[in-house]
């Protein structure tokens, strides 16, 4: 079967490392699963032809040294098909053309929210995958952008349309599904003992507005309330952060002399998870993971957990990670520990250490019992295989 996958911007993200990851574990279970997947990218008009080249070369070749490989296509504007004519050879060799992948693609996996109406109509049957939840159902409630219509719409929030839910559901019916891991990618690595509990996160962020009130919806926000940790555990907490470029570089300096005076060890996201590899050896080379959540999940109670934890796991690290709601399966206990204040959280580290061959073994059977790539994409295959095509 030929299906689209249509990311969010996975050839010019700021650091390649994670955010490719997220999507390459959907791209390889649904290969695992037979599926010949292509890859829609969109272009930035700032781009220049060179750029362009250069991005997809790095990216392929970032594939090829994990033992990756899909197609990539690009939708591109009237103006950018006008520029790209002296590079279209180079171009033709790097990608596949979007005319011809539109024309075989079968079915649309859509984790890219803003996706142009047109292209997603061209395809039989359509899925749209929220990994936002809760934020999307607010950002389109309040105006923010429109939800493009798809045959079937799935989250990895699991109050998402449920009764009760905190947020609204937009009037759509949304299908529960677990975010995935490729297992065979990420199997389990034995970490130095002396090595440190790490996370990779975005330091700042936005503020959200839902119903006449703005809050801030910042990591910075959470991890502050923690700042203290680490004098309070009897392992090593490390931060790869990625920093806004923008931010006024005193109020960034402050900070990380209050995390490095608390006793946080502190890394850049871009020096240890610029490339796939990169992400996945920094991972694997940890201890665990300790993380805190956005503020939107505690407030709005949607059950969200990492893609980024699933890798953690899979790898065989347990898992400390902020509470973010009830949840029909997750544990709290046993290779993945979810803490609401702080005193659960030094618990949770110490119950982790108590017996650390324990929680890595149960982390990584978390992942194969419930994230396991090829078993999440295979429900969500036979989910919309169930749709009547819309054209033939």
């Amino acid at each position: 079967m030929k299906i689209c996958l249509a990311p969010f911007r996975i050839l010019w993200t700021p650091y390649l490392g994670g955010q490719s990851w997220v999507y390459l574990n959907w791209v390889l279970g649904f290969q695992a699963n037979g599926c010949e997947v292509t890859i829609l990218e969109t272009v930035r008009e700032d781009e220049t032809p060179e750029g362009v080249l250069g991005i997809l070369r790095g990216f392929k070749e970032s594939l090829r040294l994990i033992g990756a490989e899909f197609e990539v296509a690009l939708a591109l504007s009237d103006t950018q098909l006008e520029r790209y004519v002296c590079i279209h050879e180079e171009l033709a060799a790097l990608t596949t053309p979007l005319e011809a992948m539109l024309e075989q693609a079968e079915l649309l996996i859509n984790f890219r929210y803003g996706l142009d109406q047109e292209i997603v109509n061209r395809f039989k049957r359509s899925a749209l995958i929220d990994i936002d939840p809760a934020l999307l159902q607010l950002w389109v409630s309040e105006g923010q952008f429109d939800l493009i219509p798809h045959d079937l719409y799935f989250s990895i929030g699991e109050t998402v349309g449920q009764p009760g839910a905190l947020f609204p559901d937009l009037g759509l019916q949304w299908i529960y599904t677990p975010p995935a891991v490729f297992l065979p990618a990420w199997e389990p690595v034995e970490a130095a003992s002396s090595a440190p509990y790490t996370t990779i996160s975005n330091w700042w962020s936005s503020w959200e507005s839902y119903n006449g009130e703005e809050f801030n919806n910042e990591k910075r926000t959470t991890f502050l309330e923690y700042v203290d940790l680490p004098s309070h555990v009897p392992v090593s907490l490390e931060l790869a952060l990625c920093l806004r470029i923008n931010m006024v570089s005193e109020v960034q300096n402050q900070d990380r002399r209050l995390l490095k005076s608390k006793g946080w060890r502190l890394q850049g996201a871009l020096d240890v998870t610029s490339t796939l590899g990169d992400y996945r050896s920094y991972i694997q080379n940890s201890r665990g993971e300790f993380s805190c959540a956005k503020p939107s999940c505690m407030r709005f109670q949607n059950a969200w957990i990492s893609d980024r934890t699933l890798c953690y796991m899979a790898s065989g690290k347990p898992a400390v990670v902020q509470h973010t709601g009830p949840s029909r399966f997750l544990p709290d206990d046993g290779g993945l520990i979810r803490f609401r204040n702080f005193d659960e959280a030094v618990e949770g580290l110490a119950l982790v250490e108590n017996d650390y061959a324990f929680h890595s073994r149960r982390a990584r059977a978390l992942a194969e019992e419930y994230f396991d790539a090829g078993k999440v994409t295979q429900r969500v295959l036979d989910r919309i295989l169930t749709l009547k095509a819309k054209h033939t």
